[in-house]
């Protein structure tokens, strides 16, 4: 934020006082607003960090699930329905919580 210039030239003495006054006010207000502005981006930053966390954990868990049900699938190839059944769930479960995450953290 730019500085006041207090100006002081062609003003009596009292007018210079109660304008120098005013401007440390505004110039006060300013910086308070500045410090509002500043916490409220932090706080935005910080929220989007927390889901992007979770979002990518999430997708690396749901990648390993994946993995593991191909690998017990070659295995078994008649339990490929329950293992697809198990990883389904498991994996809406895990967006389940993104989206809670998301909910929360708003």
């Amino acid at each position: 934020m730019s500085e006041v210039v207090r100006y002081g030239g062609g003003l009596a003495k009292r007018e210079s006082r109660q304008v120098s006054r005013e401007l440390s006010r505004m110039d006060a207000r300013g910086q308070v607003e500045l410090a509002r502005i500043n916490q409220q981006a932090d706080l935005q930053a910080e929220r989007i960090a927390a889901i992007g966390y979770v979002g990518k954990r999430a997708m690396h868990e749901v990648t390993m699930l994946s993995q593991l049900e191909v690998q017990l699938s070659s295995l078994v190839p008649s339990a490929i329905p329950r293992l697809q059944g198990i990883g389904d769930l498991t994996a809406l479960a895990m967006a389940d919580v993104v989206s809670e995450t998301v909910r929360r953290v708003k």
